[in-house]
């Protein structure tokens, strides 16, 4: 590739990065200025909502692990502005409830198939640890077996080398002369 059209390969990924970002994050950019500056007066057709609503919940608050490479969801907020009906009310905290319960069911879950794995692997490696045990304690009496064998016979040469010591002596005093 020509140093050229790595170039220009560049420039058409940074413009189509920049044209991307704009295309997605353009429109709420677009309605967020157009809130926040209000040029003239406004001519809304409905009047303001008047209503007692606690302040929006923000993503921190509902789900606070977070990481810290998401900062901007953090500004986000639900909206629960106008939800006045208690039954739809009722109905959401259910939903909230039920989804905690499953979370907390889920890792319970998760929780019990690790420790059920870890005890699977624990017992394996307490059976493989008695087989090693087992067959190290057939190593240590064969080769006490061997050493005491060992023994035997190296106490049976030295009866032997004494006897032939003896006879060789006897055949010395008769007049052998060895070779």
């Amino acid at each position: 590739m020509s140093r050229r059209s790595g170039t220009c390969l560049r420039l058409c990924l940074v413009t189509f990065a920049v044209i991307s970002a704009l295309a997605v994050c353009g429109p709420a950019l677009y309605w967020r200025f157009k809130k926040t500056l209000k040029l003239g007066p406004s001519k809304s057709s409905c009047p303001p909502c008047i209503c007692d609503c606690p302040p929006p919940l923000s993503l921190v608050n509902i789900a606070p692990g977070i990481p810290p490479f998401s900062f901007w969801l953090t500004n986000l907020s639900i909206a629960d502005c106008g939800s006045n009906d208690p039954d739809l009310k009722q109905e959401m905290e259910k939903q909230f409830l039920d989804l905690l319960t499953e979370e907390l069911k889920l890792q319970e879950t998760v929780v019990e198939e690790h420790s059920r794995h870890m005890n699977i692997t624990s017992g394996e490696a307490k059976r493989v640890a008695s087989q090693y045990q087992k067959e190290a304690e057939k190593c240590i009496a064969a080769i006490e077996t061997c050493e005491e064998a060992r023994e035997r016979a190296e106490a049976s040469l030295i009866r032997e080398r004494k006897v032939t010591t003896v006879w060789e002596q006897r055949a010395r005093q008769m007049g052998w002369e060895g070779e």
